[in-house]
């Protein structure tokens, strides 16, 4: 059996580029039961590539991400986490925002990546199907520029109705181009853009939805925002009751809660797939909606819920950034947007 080599470059990117593994270091990758086993071994033969020390920690999927986890991880993970220089975590839900997760930043020793990729083919498309270092171009380019308008109003629409806007808050995870020291980072590809307390106001559609599992939706939820958010409607049976339990929940006072994040999503080769949420929130235009308790504040330990928008219209201040999913902002991200093709070999 032999990989695709955009899978191999993935990997090698991944390992590599992204998380700078070098020769002796413990590299520890936390799989579940979704994980493909071509995923990972083409991620062990890039750690040994490296002379990396690779483990394979395999257990059940987790039932909720984040802080809601913790009664279901065992102690020999704990261990492992704090005794590893890097830790991919391909498990979804993911540990970000766990016991362990806090236990492994607070040691200083671990770079985490949170993946949560399940698919080869995924992979090979987020981190091999463009020219990595573009990707990184845009990506930070486009974060400094989120950062320095901190401050203003912005506003997304979508086609199928949704119009909402928000106060810019400052960029909270700043992405480095390469991970070599410790603390988290997160599969290139969108930036979130984080509104400041009690800012959001209007109408949100969403089209998919992680709640207590990720999938695309039959029916588009409507979340009305005055601040917080007021009402829910328009869900399909099958997903009212999951939703509302994941916001109350997520909230830390048993109401529907506010607003974590927005995003913009802006992988060239991102698919939509109905099922590896991490991939179809870089989609080109995607909008992740991070909804309850913000993970900087006490109890919120990556517990949220995501919806998704697509083909999202974006302004940041006056300046439209990006029109029904394609990107028409300012000439110099443009022409590093522009840099970013697709790589089919």
């Amino acid at each position: 059996m032999f990989s695709h080599p955009r899978l191999v470059r993935a990997a090698d990117n991944l390992v590599r580029e992204q998380f700078c593994v070098s020769p002796g270091e413990s590299v520890l990758l936390t799989a579940d039961s979704s994980v493909e086993r071509e995923l990972v071994d083409a991620v062990v033969q890039a750690v040994l590539r490296q002379g990396g020390k690779p483990l394979v920690a395999l257990a059940p999927s987790l039932p909720f991400q984040g802080g809601l986890s913790d009664p279901y991880v065992g102690d020999s993970l704990a261990a492992a986490v704090v005794a590893s220089d890097v830790w991919l975590d391909f498990c979804f839900p993911y540990h970000a925002g766990s016991r362990i997760h806090n236990a492994a930043m607070e040691a200083r020793r671990c770079r985490y990546g949170l993946i949560a990729i399940s698919r080869a083919d995924s992979l090979a498309r987020l981190y091999g199907g463009v020219e990595f270092s573009t990707l990184l171009d845009f990506n930070i380019g486009f974060m400094e520029f989120v950062s320095e308008h901190a401050g203003e109003t912005a506003r997304f629409t979508c086609a199928a109705g949704t119009d909402v806007s928000f106060v810019l808050d400052k960029v909270k995870l700043k992405r480095p181009r390469s991970m070599r020291a410790p603390g988290m980072d997160t599969v290139p590809g969108a930036q979130s853009l984080y509104p400041t307390k009690d800012s959001v106001r209007g109408r949100i559609v969403i089209q998919a939805l992680f709640d207590e599992t990720y999938r695309r939706l039959r029916k588009p939820i409507v979340i009305e925002a005055d601040g917080h958010i007021t009402r829910v409607h328009g869900e399909a049976p099958e997903d009212a009751a999951s939703f509302e339990r994941a916001l109350r929940r997520a909230s830390g006072e048993n109401t529907l809660g506010t607003f974590v994040h927005f995003t913009y999503g802006f992988h060239p080769a991102a698919r939509l797939t109905g099922d590896q949420f991490v991939e179809d929130i870089r989609l080109p235009g995607s909008n992740a909606i991070g909804m309850g308790l913000p993970w900087w504040e006490s109890g919120g330990g990556e517990n949220h819920p995501d919806g998704i928008v697509l083909d999202q219209s974006l302004w940041i201040g006056e300046l439209q950034i990006v029109d029904q999913g394609r990107f028409v902002g300012p000439a110099p991200l443009r022409a590093l947007h522009d840099a970013m093709l697709r790589r089919l070999d």
